[in-house]
């Protein structure tokens, strides 16, 4: 059996996968490029069947103690006044805000803490080079030495090492949208009580601020439409700069979160971009999460198909008793049509979200009213709500209980769907 896996990256895919695959016997070590631990960052929702996910993890109490308990989303004008707003019961937490809000950094922790002591963990270094062989994997650290596996998993995001490695260039399967987006801490300039604010200028811009569990910060956002952008990735302060030209000059709190904007800490700069990747495995290397399978924020459900993913592929692998041959294939088939679903844009993409006029801001918010007034709302419920989740947990549930390989064995029988 197939028992020493190697993650890369320790964001949400790779401790969820680790979770898993230590609980059903596997012996899986992550690498992540950061030198620590990550906190912070920007608020993710868990919906639909991830739910069921992190129950069966035992997590969903630690999760609601970190909720951020959002009330909803909100359009203000350049004078900080309302234009139009979304509440989060309006469309039962289906609807740009959900009913399960978490800060990023907080799940990512809840994941780490859950596989303390059961999971190896190596910061501040990154794979290199794989070396495939009917043994498994030789794997090469930036930091030095070589080390064996029997499975790679390439759970390191929109910006894979490990796809680039085993797949092929970025250009293959990262699809520019057409936007690039920031956020970072600040102090806030405004109580939001609870809510998400968020400022459109023309040109494609948008200044959001959203709530921190300190009520005397929030989360700044600055997302803006343009085509590809030619910016190191590891020079936060060129990526900086960018951003005080785009966005310097704009009303509301513009001004108050670009002069906090230097001294941020916790900044986080990327494109708006779509990953989509035809087959997830290649040999012994399997990608999850980000790195095969991302709908971009606009289409959102990224921490679900995480979650979700982990999980199937965690537990084809049990089945398979580590047969990569069988379980990635396996792994795949259960996932596509979940994924398909939910890597889906939203009508009008990001054209809708972040238009390029005034009269389209105008008209965005006027439509905005009128879908959320008392004659609408069903429909745009039910709009919202959507299609249920392509996906079926139910042939893993004799899993949960698995001690390790043999018992997995033992029930594969009646767990392999039809």
């Amino acid at each position: 059996m197939s028992k020493n896996v190697l993650i890369s990256g320790a964001g949400i895919a790779g401790p969820a996968l680790a979770y898993w695959l230590q609980r059903y016997g596997f012996r899986p070590t992550v690498v992540e490029v950061a030198a620590t631990p990550r906190p912070g960052g920007q608020t993710v929702d868990i919906r639909g069947i991830a739910r069921e996910v992190v129950t069966r993890m035992g997590l969903m109490p630690a999760i609601e103690a970190k909720l951020m308990h959002e009330r909803g989303m909100e359009y203000v004008r350049a004078s900080g006044r309302r234009s139009a707003a979304m509440p989060v019961d309006l469309l039962d937490g289906a609807g740009p805000v959900a009913e399960l809000e978490i800060l990023r950094g907080d799940l990512a922790q809840i994941l780490l803490d859950a596989t303390a002591g059961n999971v190896e963990y190596l910061y501040g270094d990154s794979v290199t080079a794989l070396t495939e062989d009917d043994r498994g994997v030789v794997v090469t650290f930036r930091e030095g030495g070589e080390r064996r596996f029997d499975l790679v998993v390439g759970a390191d995001g929109v910006h894979s090492r490990v796809r680039s490695i085993a797949f092929g260039p970025e250009s293959e399967y990262v699809r520019h949208l057409g936007g690039y987006g920031a956020f970072f801490t600040v102090e806030t300039p405004e109580p939001l009580d609870g809510w998400m604010k968020i400022y459109s200028a023309p040109g494609g811009r948008w200044v959001g601020l959203r709530p921190d569990h300190d009520p005397r910060q929030a989360k700044a956002l600055l997302n803006f439409r343009s085509a590809t952008i030619s910016y190191d990735r590891r020079n936060v302060q060129e990526q900086k700069a960018l951003l005080a030209k785009t966005f310097g000059g704009l009303g509301w709190h513009t001004a108050n979160i670009l002069e906090q904007l230097p001294d941020a800490d916790d900044f986080y700069f990327d494109t708006t971009s779509q990953v989509v990747v035809p087959e997830w495995s290649r040999g012994r290397v399997v990608l999850i999460g980000d790195a095969g399978y991302c709908g971009s924020p606009l289409a959102g459900h990224g921490t679900a198909l995480s979650l979700v993913g982990a999980y199937c592929l965690a537990s084809e692998l049990a089945i398979a008793e580590g047969n990569h041959l069988r379980a990635y294939p396996a792994y795949q088939a259960r996932m596509q049509a979940y994924v398909d679903q939910r890597m889906e844009l939203p009508p009008g993409g990001i054209k809708m979200a972040m238009p390029m006029t005034s009269a389209g801001i105008m008209l965005r918010n006027t439509a905005t009213r009128l879908m959320t007034s008392r004659p609408f709302r069903p429909l745009l419920a039910k709009a919202a709500a959507g299609s249920p989740d392509e996906i079926s947990l139910t042939s893993y549930d004799a899993l949960s209980g698995a001690a390790g390989p043999g018992r997995i064995a033992a029930v594969e029988p009646a767990l392999r769907p039809e």
